[in-house]
């Protein structure tokens, strides 16, 4: 069985919705907008982000926090659809977001529900119909729009009449045909959730390139599994982590929340940096990661307080735990401990006694300690994907094609990433608000 349609949008998540809700707004009385997802449940990244209260955006966004394609062309997508925008846009749904001390917006009910429960009603009001789970096999460009081929394997769906969102009988149908498609299916974050990497394809077979490198970004990095740290397990602290080259050169550093834990290292720090990291060491394998436990010193002024503390009789681990350095928080003793052990220095033993040589090694653990990061926890446990289709192939004023007239591309597909906080999504808004719209006021020109 075939059904016809005007727009249909692939992968119904954040940018998905979004771009469906902007479309039905745009579109001209008569539009037929539906939108396909392969999931059994949507919207699942959306419900997980920000710990289950998703982060919706942070309170400042530029493009200075997205790695990827062109800063400009980021910079321009951004500003087509703003952080005040946004607020206004959920504002208008009867969703208000508060602003924490981190910058990060979050719903007032801390609820995800809230969020994911609006974009529903937005896009019913939109006249946009949901269908789940309809996994797409296959995209083919016709003469006359676009081929949708279902996937056989996926079961058809069963109309829920307690769903915020209308159903329809085109989740019967094998085929769907449309005269223009909107691609939203994410990268490979999660893939759990249903983004197995698919929307590469699709995109490929229409003509598109993706950039050479995919690989997981905002990810938990690890280290050998009998490395000091991971006795440290659940100990959470304020630390700077800098990339390196393996030149000695600083290529990128971020400090915030620093989580060791049983595998390796997390927290919104590691998250930031990781992404560098990878693809750091594809060009450079000597690239290193460093640590710093007092962020709030320099190796130069930590070394200037043990010199000075030379006639100390409190041990390494006590003077370390009491240590008052530029508002840093002091060590905790576990930690002191496991720092003594990687400088190869004993705890117990007095500062007084401290060797020249043994107050440097204790100086670069304490506030530049290279990490042997072994890798990281992959697409399972990253946060979004970093690569896709360049910006350089799509119309930035509507988010369509440059090399496939009719297909427009918004989300995690394209080779845009930001950093942890609410960025990814801001991302997702406001491309899929320019897709939505692109698409609808194409229609109109037809």
């Amino acid at each position: 069985m075939t059904g016809p349609c005007d727009i249909a949008i692939i992968g119904a998540g954040a940018a998905g919705l979004f771009a469906a809700i902007w479309a039905g707004r745009k579109a001209a009385p008569g539009t037929r907008i539906i939108a396909l997802d392969g999931a059994k449940k949507l919207g699942a990244k959306i419900l997980v982000a920000g710990g289950g209260r998703c982060n919706v955006t942070h309170y400042q966004v530029d493009e200075q926090q997205y790695a990827g394609s062109s800063p400009n062309a980021i910079r321009k997508v951004l500003r087509s659809f703003d952080v005040p925008q946004t607020v206004a846009f959920f504002e208008e749904l009867g969703v208000t977001l508060k602003r924490e001390e981190t910058g990060k917006l979050f719903p007032t009910t801390d609820d995800a529900n809230t969020i994911l429960n609006a974009l529903h009603r937005a896009a019913s009001n939109a006249r946009v119909e949901l269908i789940n789970p309809w996994r797409v096999a296959s995209i083919n460009r016709t003469q006359d729009g676009f081929v949708i081929e279902r996937d056989q394997h996926t079961q058809p769906s069963t109309p829920r009449t307690s769903a915020p969102y209308a159903h329809s009988a085109v989740d019967a149908f094998t085929c769907i045909t449309a005269r223009r498609i909107i691609l939203a299916t994410g990268g490979r974050a999660l893939p759990l959730t249903g983004s197995d990497g698919k929307g590469y394809e699709f995109a490929r077979s229409l003509g598109h390139t993706t950039t050479d490198r995919i690989f997981p970004a905002l990810v938990p990095l690890t280290i050998p599994k009998d490395h000091p740290l991971t006795t440290l397990s659940g100990l959470t602290r304020n630390c700077t982590l800098e990339l390196r080259a393996s030149t000695g050169k600083k290529l990128k550093s971020f400090t915030n929340s620093t989580l060791l834990t049983h595998f390796g290292l997390s927290g919104p720090s590691v998250l930031d940096i990781s992404r560098y990291h990878t693809a750091a060491k594809i060009d450079d394998p000597g690239a290193q990661l460093v640590i710093s436990f007092l962020p709030g010193a320099t190796h130069d002024q930590l070394d200037a307080a043990l010199v000075a503390a030379r006639t100390s009789r409190l041990s390494l681990a006590r003077w370390l735990t009491e240590l008052p350095l530029l508002g840093d928080e002091p060590l905790p003793e576990r930690l002191a401990r496991v720092l003594c052990t990687l400088a190869g220095v004993d705890a117990a033993q007095p500062v007084s006694q401290l060797s020249k040589d043994h107050r440097r090694a204790l100086v670069t653990a304490c506030a530049a300690l290279p990490l042997p990061i072994t890798g990281d926890r992959g697409y399972t446990y990253c946060e979004v994907t970093a690569g896709g289709v360049p910006l350089s192939e799509v119309n930035l004023a509507t988010m369509e094609s440059r090399v496939c007239p009719g297909l427009h591309l918004c989300g995690e597909i394209l080779d845009v990433d930001g950093r942890i906080g609410g960025f990814n999504f801001q991302w997702a808004w406001a491309s899929g608000y320019l897709a939505g719209r692109g698409t609808s006021a194409a229609l109109q020109e037809a």
